[in-house]
């Protein structure tokens, strides 16, 4: 948090995401080679901010003198003015700057996979090679993307302010994107061995966390921490001891996190109560707060689950909303209800890789007694998938369809 704010107040100053994290990697430096002899002062993140204001009024004053002459009391007076302006800049509200450096990390000029790097190399202070390995990239190839990013940030002279009110809602909505992708690597993920990346999940709910905060009044914000805290709290029992995929159903649900239900909830409350038509991060909310009030899967309220989704559907229509819509609807009216819905999505282009189709259909047929085919689709899905532990999951339940038929 005091990283984040040490650059955010520095970016709103020099205009530059690049130069604003030099500048504070130069006052960390000073504090390693000081404090060891003066001892950590009572306020870190103010004595850092206030090395790095001075390096960065030597940096804007060298740049205001290349290309120009002054005379010694010009001089003098011009530098009296430049530092009187840097002061009162370095005075606003770090929570403001803070807000300024997340909106400008997350600006739609650059692309999902820069805005998801950028924002966790500057907001959530990781390396290039920890994003690298969360993603499964190369770090060189994460490095040069957090490189192009800030260039780019510079080159378009992207403002570091947060947006009137024309258009807020529109960046607000990259912004909780980019949070929400972030979470959701972490809490499926989507290749190598590992089923959850519990780091990822962890800065994505502390962003979230930040977030509202920062924008008490947004109900979507309060929304999506709403939803990150209720699907972490299963985080515990969505693996066994060997790594393997527990699904829902099969979970103890002992071992969810009570504490984190709890946060949910409340977020989810104070999301309803901000508007009266819940946006599509709540509503996700409100469906696994369903999960999160059932002491047992039988006790699952499938019918509020059917009707949210078909909210959702309304809100924001998608394929894959309308594929878990049919999943709660073959548990509240039964399989073949829930099949006929996935039948009718086959045909959707934005589906045919998408292993969860195969897997739903797989699962419908099976409970149908249609053990072959149930088989045949768990096999296409384990081919889609490029999770390790998915497959071995997938591959796992065609084999238990040959046994059951």
């Amino acid at each position: 948090m005091e990283s984040a704010r040490l650059i955010a107040g520095l970016a709103r100053v020099v205009r530059d995401v690049g130069l604003a994290e030099e500048l504070a990697q130069d006052a960390l430096v000073a504090a390693l080679e000081q404090w060891p002899g003066s001892g950590v002062p009572c306020n870190p993140g103010a004595w850092l901010m206030t090395a790095a204001k001075r390096r960065a009024f030597d940096v804007l004053r060298r740049n205001k003198m290349i290309g120009r002459k002054h005379e010694e009391l010009g001089y003098e007076l011009q530098a009296r003015q430049e530092r009187a302006a840097v002061d009162t800049q370095f005075n606003g509200s770090l929570d403001d700057d803070l807000l300024r450096l997340i909106f400008a990390a997350c600006h739609p000029v650059l692309s999902r996979e820069a805005r998801v790097a950028l924002t966790l190399r500057v907001v959530g202070g990781l390396t290039a090679g920890e994003i690298a390995r969360a993603f499964l990239a190369a770090e060189p190839a994460v490095a040069q993307r957090i490189v192009r990013a800030k260039r780019a940030l510079a080159e378009k002279r992207v403002p570091f302010e947060v947006p009137g009110p024309a258009e807020f809602a529109g960046r607000l909505s990259s912004v909780l994107e980019v949070v929400y992708l972030i979470f959701n690597e972490g809490y499926s993920a989507t290749g190598g061995e590992d089923w959850m990346r519990p780091a990822l999940c962890e800065e994505a709910l502390r962003l979230g966390r930040i977030l509202a905060e920062l924008t008490p009044k947004e109900p979507e914000v309060h929304g999506l921490v709403a939803l990150m805290e209720i699907q972490a709290s299963r985080a515990r029992a969505r693996a066994g001891p060997a790594g393997r995929i527990v699904r829902l159903f099969d979970q103890n649900r002992a071992r969810w996190d009570q504490l984190l239900i709890r946060r949910g909830l409340a977020a989810l409350e104070k999301a309803n109560g901000l508007i009266d038509a819940p946006g599509p991060y709540a509503l996700q909310a409100a469906i696994a707060a369903c999960h999160a009030r059932a002491r047992t899967p039988e006790e699952t309220d499938w019918l509020a689950i059917v009707r949210l989704y078909g909210e959702l559907a309304k809100s924001t229509p998608s394929p894959v909303v309308e594929l878990n819509r049919a999943v709660a609807v073959s548990m509240a009216f039964g399989p073949q209800a829930g099949l006929d819905l996935v039948d009718s999505l086959a045909s959707e282009p934005s589906l045919q890789r998408y292993h969860f189709l195969p897997s739903v259909r797989g699962d419908l047929l099976a409970k149908l007694g249609r053990a072959d085919e149930a088989r045949k689709e768990f096999e296409r899905a384990a081919s889609l998938t490029s999770n390790v532990r998915e497959r071995e999951f997938l591959t796992g339940r065609a084999r238990a369809t040959i046994r059951a038929g």
